[in-house]
């Protein structure tokens, strides 16, 4: 007994030994068509003429993966002698010009649109650039840029324009609902600081220039006609992944954690720290299922008014919510679904969805008692299917119908590009 562990602890050390003296003499590329090689080298971090690290490559391979231009990337070793190794990734690249569109119903029950088109993978370098104009009652439109590793494998920069006008719901005392015309202009811009494979960083600043005008609901003393504030923010964002991505496969989990804090408001549109945590974790289940879980908790400091930051949505938090059909100061959401691989061919998945949306809110002027109140919990399970292009980047199509349950349950149907999150 004693021989044989001591015979398998020489080999481990004359292992470990032999691998600290292979080296990678080369790295190769396959199946690059528009992401610049140029780029991909100085991403990853094993480097020709450095120490074999299992490890480091396979960490490599999928920091590739989460890159929006490339679908799957693996790896290949050829020994060209006992101490050197050619290390060659192969890559499936993304197709990442992607045009959007979203349809939807509008506040005041007309026909919403967003019309879209976004490159992920402009200038071969993976950097986002694009834009949309949409019309929910008023005419909106934007433009996008962010290059994540413009100024080396770690540091990047992102700024966007977006000029967003909407007929906006503010819920009042008694039931009374007063829509106001929404027009908000921002502009932002933000450095990105990768600190290392699993956690990344976020500062930005953002200037906004924001009116309320009032459109139609009940006058009383408590409901003004006009509002209008300049805001300067500062906003901060940390994420810990440690997620694996497999084409619609995802396993592990990840976390999102936002701070902005708001300042130049004032009366109704007061000063505010704003805070968000999002917790998402998910996991492989046989060989076609995935369970997808996400618990988000937001907060915000100001509570005495009615024009709060948080929204019930469709979109957001609730499927089968309806359209911005309530408002907190205050909420925690919990959705957990399952996604089934019903069929798969080449390039396309179909995908069917079972899930359960729960959430909750502080009331604009409530307390956080308001938060386990069974009049503003909401409890929406429902089904889902997806179409999948597994080389096109965020081409899910997604459908899904949530179903209310208990007291003031809403049903609905609810359409969107990419999985719900």
């Amino acid at each position: 007994m004693r021989k044989s562990l001591l015979l398998i602890m020489v080999l481990f050390i004359t292992n470990s030994l032999l691998a600290q003296n292979i080296i990678i003499k080369n790295i190769q590329f396959e199946g690059l068509k528009r992401t610049k090689e140029s780029f991909l080298r100085r991403l990853v971090k094993v480097k020709p003429l450095s120490a074999y690290n299992i490890e480091q490559i396979e960490t490599d391979v999928e920091r590739l993966n989460r890159l929006p231009g490339i679908a799957k990337a693996i790896y290949r070793l050829d020994k060209t002698n006992p101490t050197e190794y050619v290390l060659t990734y192969q890559i499936v690249e993304n197709f990442t010009i992607i045009p959007g569109v979203r349809v939807s119903q509008a506040n005041d029950d007309s026909f919403a649109f967003r019309l879209s088109v976004f490159e992920f993978n402009f200038l071969g370098q993976n950097q986002i650039i694009g834009g949309f104009y949409g019309r929910n009652v008023f005419d909106s439109f934007g433009g996008y840029w962010e290059a994540p590793y413009l100024f080396s494998n770690k540091l990047g920069i992102g700024v966007n324009y977006i000029k967003n006008v909407m007929r906006e719901p503010i819920f009042f005392p008694n039931d009374n609902t007063v829509n106001y015309k929404l027009d908000n202009l921002s502009t932002e811009i933000y450095a990105l600081y990768e600190l290392d494979f699993h956690n990344n960083f976020q500062l930005g600043i953002k200037y906004v220039d924001q009116e309320y005008s009032f459109i139609d609901g009940a006058v009383t003393a408590q409901v003004p006609n006009e509002l209008s504030a300049q805001k300067w923010s500062v906003l901060s964002e940390y994420e810990n992944n440690h997620l694996v991505v497999d084409y619609q496969y995802v396993y592990g989990f990840r976390n999102f954690t936002n701070v902005e804090l708001i300042t130049g408001g004032e009366g109704l549109l007061d000063d505010e720290l704003i805070a968000q945590t999002d917790f998402q974790y998910f996991k492989k289940v046989g060989e076609k299922g995935n369970w997808a879980n996400r618990l988000k908790l937001s907060y915000a400091t100001f509570n005495d008014s009615r024009f709060a930051p948080f929204a019930l949505d469709n979109q957001l938090n609730i499927r089968g919510a309806g359209n911005s059909t309530g408002r907190g100061t205050a909420e925690i959401t919990l959705n957990t679904e399952y996604r089934h691989t019903l069929y798969e061919k080449d390039w396309f998945v179909l995908q069917s969805n079972t899930f359960l949306d729960t959430g909750t809110r502080r009331n604009p002027t409530g307390d956080l008692n308001d938060l386990v109140s069974n009049s503003t919990l909401k409890v929406n399970p429902g089904l889902g299917i997806r179409f999948i292009h597994k080389r096109i980047f965020n081409a899910v199509i997604r459908f899904d119908y949530g179903f209310g349950i208990g007291n003031n349950a809403t049903n609905g149907f609810v359409f969107g590009i990419g999985q719900y999150f």
